[in-house]
């Protein structure tokens, strides 16, 4: 398998998890003695995800020191000290260390395991050359630590069918973007769901469907859960 590139967006603040360790950024809080950024990592290798391009912001000389002792992967820094650009613009910064193929990227709020295919290979093996972006999705009915709303429905053909609450899907964080959907942005705060509109007016927004299990890790009761469930594996 050839590898990929892949973002992994740390720069966030982690404001709802933060009671669990003030002085630690989100993606070095650790869940089963593992912090939640090496579980992101590994699940992208999984699929073959290399030349990884991290962002940061919060606290982020720790990241900086953490990424810097992993000898096991290629790791480039997005800096965000200066201005924090949220999840698209954070993107549309880093494009110049992605390269020009398509690239994972994923957020450190989620543990995925199991799975009849790993999750990162079976987002890349769905991947084709009519997307420009293909999302890693989970029931909602089986969403650990997550008490939110659905994000998204499916059409027959694996497109996106709505943007909107009370959907059966929910995103894992874990997608596939195609860097030409980012043509002609700015460098701005903004949010990739202004991209995935974009895409999904094209014909070209697509998701499927984890079966394993995804652990969502945003809060410190989601922290809880997914500690209890990996300690006893």
């Amino acid at each position: 398998m050839t590898s990929m590139s892949a973002m992994v967006l740390a720069a966030g603040l982690g404001t709802r998890i933060r009671t669990l360790d003030p002085e630690t950024p989100k993606p070095l809080i650790k869940v089963a003695g593992k912090p939640l950024i090496a579980y992101a990592m590994e699940t992208l290798a999984e699929g073959g995800g290399d030349n990884f391009v991290v962002n940061v912001h919060h606290r982020a000389e720790q990241l900086e020191s953490y990424l810097s002792s992993q000898a096991d992967h290629s790791v480039q820094i997005s800096d965000e000290r200066e201005q924090l650009l949220e999840t698209g613009g954070g993107i549309v910064k880093a494009l110049p260390l992605l390269g020009d193929c398509p690239f994972f990227c994923t957020n450190t709020d989620a543990i995925m395991i199991g799975g009849s295919t790993p999750a990162a290979k079976l987002l890349r093996e769905a991947w084709t050359e009519d997307m420009d972006a293909l999302l890693l999705m989970a029931p909602l009915a089986s969403a650990s630590g997550y008490a939110g709303d659905g994000d998204f429905s499916l059409a027959p053909d694996g497109q996106i069918a709505t943007l909107v609450p009370s959907a059966p899907f929910v995103f894992t964080g874990l997608q596939i973007l195609r860097p030409s959907l980012f043509e002609g942005a700015v460098i701005e705060p903004v949010s990739t769901r202004a991209f995935w509109t974009k895409a999904r007016e094209r014909g070209r927004m697509y998701g499927v469907v984890f079966d394993g299990t995804w652990m969502h890790v945003g809060d410190p009761e989601g922290h809880r859960i997914a500690s209890e469930r990996l300690a006893s594996r």
